[in-house]
């Protein structure tokens, strides 16, 4: 089977290095810096779980490079999915499966308006994870895991001959029967990265304070009585198996949002808690918290995008 890695940064570049040193033929997508040292001196992963290095890579710069891969797993941020679907379109054959393992709810459907819903799986992981210097990947938090299934429909041959390779290659995964709860899941427990950056706290500091724990929890709810307004099955006490997930993070970890906010990079925030804000306005929830967030964000947003910040009345 030929995978294509679609974005090597803490995702990519750690589920892909398994892969190939399971032996499986992937080709890895980066840029600059990151990879000339790929190409040069290969992947180095630094992991709880034990570090390696996988070499003589095959890597590139250009999707429209990588010929007919049968497995495409997309590791860009959220808002990148619009930039790169058309060149995936290029690259696929007739059976080819893209899996998505953005943060948010959106990637399957942002895939579908340009490539065939067959082609399509649900997907998402769980990894604290992030490109440390070029040519290292830095796993510092959770046990790796992906999490996928049919968008809409059963679980199906295909969906277990994945679930075999990534047995393979040690990738700890699970499929799921109904994806959408699953993202949903997820989606609940990081739309807490945007608090985190406003907050300027780790998740240690964050959750240890009475007052921004308090906050946490309240934005959880949010996002989790718009799940049930929606109609996702989650269960009744999620929020609270959420916060005690929570508890267990790593007391200085931060997520790949928070720090792109940081920074002063392109972040995901509209594909977070400025989902949360959309949503809840069509569905009539009221999200105070989730709002305040990513209004506080959104200036930085526009300005880390290169784009004019505009006065408007009231």
């Amino acid at each position: 089977m030929k995978i294509a890695i679609i974005g090597t940064g803490g995702v990519g570049g750690y589920f892909g290095a398994n892969l190939v040193r399971a032996g499986f033929d992937v080709t890895f997508l980066a840029r600059g810096e990151h990879l000339k040292v790929m190409l040069d001196k290969g992947l180095r992963i630094r992991s709880i779980l034990g570090d390696f290095e996988v070499k003589d890579l095959k890597a590139t710069d250009k999707i429209t490079d990588i010929q007919h891969p049968d497995l495409l797993i997309i590791g860009v941020k959220a808002w990148q999915i619009k930039d790169i679907r058309n060149d995936l379109k290029k690259i696929i054959h007739a059976d080819s499966l893209i899996l998505p393992l953005q943060n948010g709810v959106l990637a399957a459907e942002e895939l579908s308006e340009t490539i065939d819903k067959k082609n399509i799986l649900g997907g998402l992981c769980r990894i604290i994870s992030k490109i440390e210097s070029p040519g290292v990947i830095n796993h510092f938090g959770v046990t790796p895991t992906i999490v996928f299934g049919e968008v809409s429909s059963p679980r199906t041959e295909r969906i277990v001959q994945i679930q075999k390779i990534f047995e393979e290659a040690g990738i700890d995964s699970k499929i799921s029967d109904d994806i959408n709860v699953e993202l949903w899941k997820k989606f609940i427990s990081i739309c807490v990265s945007g608090l985190l950056a406003v907050t300027k706290t780790t998740y240690g500091e964050l959750r240890g304070l009475k007052p921004t724990r308090e906050l946490m929890i309240n934005l959880i709810t949010e996002v989790y009585l718009l799940s049930q307004k929606i109609g996702v099955k989650i269960e009744s006490d999620f929020v609270e198996k959420t916060v005690s997930f929570i508890d267990t993070y790593p007391y200085d970890s931060t997520s790949s949002l928070t720090r792109d906010v940081w920074e002063g990079k392109p972040s995901e925030i509209d594909y977070q808690n400025g989902t949360v804000v959309r949503l809840g306005g069509k569905h009539g929830i009221d999200t105070p918290i989730n709002s305040f967030v990513y209004n506080c964000i959104l200036p930085r947003e526009l300005k880390a995008r290169g784009l004019e910040i505009k006065a408007y009345n009231a």
